[in-house]
């Protein structure tokens, strides 16, 4: 009886209607819901003006005719290109760091993978030290491994090979790559491999079939930039490789000064084959490369 009472007294009161919140008079703004336009476009003008105008610089003597003094690159040439990729060499160029930054990525990404999921899963006594012995070498300035680097490739005869600078790229960037795939799988629940394993999987089973394909974001911000760095990096490939045959872009872009000239427009147009591959790979890979640091900056 008491039910049927306290359900008829609820079908009778009518249900509490939400308040709304006070609208504002016609008129009163808040000082930040309207910004005037001439604060946004000018800051964003002055901003598109030092990005811009360098790279129309680039492309004005990349392709204007040699002696043209015009500000607009008309008519057309591509004899600056023609002469950096056939006479300069720069196709070998571009095929020796084509090949040191892929495997760069594989060997960076393979590595770092091993070594951020222990960090992540497994406890050991020396794992505060290692981070920090990791996180401290980030300090140190590539320079400063040249001579040590130098003397081991040396007694490994590796001098004048391109395995040495895929080593030392390798070596360089896998503290940082170590670091951030920790903090990616720290991210993947720990309960799902455990019922992976319930289900018959193995450790290494239940890692590639349930936390890698979620780690897919976080391997493209780390193998992406692990790609870039060995692409633009000079020092290593200019200890390292004394043969023409093994350089590599940036090398190459460095033979194109000399003491008494510069050819600008040779030194402009290497310097847009040396930038569109990795503008490319950017614009692919821009997605998942805000996902993956959008990941790993939270600790799930």
């Amino acid at each position: 009886m008491i039910t049927e009472d306290a359900e008829k007294v609820a079908a009778v009161t009518p249900a509490p209607v939400a308040e709304e919140p006070p609208r504002r008079p016609r008129g009163q703004h808040r000082a930040w819901d309207e910004v005037p336009r001439r604060q946004i476009y000018l800051p964003l003008s002055v901003y598109l003006v030092f990005t811009l105008v360098p790279f129309y610089w680039i492309l004005l003597f990349a392709l204007r005719r040699p002696g043209s003094t015009s500000l607009v690159p008309w008519p057309l040439t591509f004899e600056h290109f023609e002469k950096v990729w056939n006479e300069r060499s720069f196709g070998t160029y571009f095929q020796n760091s084509v090949l040191v930054g892929i495997v760069t990525l594989l060997m960076t990404t393979l590595v770092a993978l091993a070594g951020g999921y222990a960090l992540a899963r497994f406890e050991f006594r020396i794992k505060r030290g290692f981070m920090l012995a990791l996180l401290c070498s980030q300090f140190v300035p590539g320079a400063l491994l040249l001579v040590p680097l130098f003397q081991i490739f040396a007694e490994l005869r590796m001098i004048n090979s391109l395995g040495s600078v895929i080593l030392a790229e390798t070596v360089f960037q896998l503290p940082l790559s170590i670091i951030l795939i920790s903090t990616f799988i720290k991210n993947v629940p720990y309960a799902l491999e455990e019922a992976a394993w319930v289900d018959g999987c193995d450790r290494f089973t239940a890692f590639r079939v349930v936390v890698l394909p979620l780690l897919r974001p976080g391997l493209i911000a780390v193998g992406s930039f692990a790609f870039v760095h060995s692409w633009n990096h000079f020092l290593f490939a200019l200890m390292f490789l004394s043969n023409q045959e093994k350089q590599t872009i940036p090398v190459g872009l460095n033979t194109l000064l000399s003491a008494d000239s510069v050819d600008l427009g040779a030194l402009a147009a290497g310097g847009i084959i040396a930038a569109v591959p990795v503008v490319i790979v950017f614009a692919f890979i821009q997605k998942w490369l805000i996902t993956g640091f959008s990941a790993g900056a939270v600790k799930g």
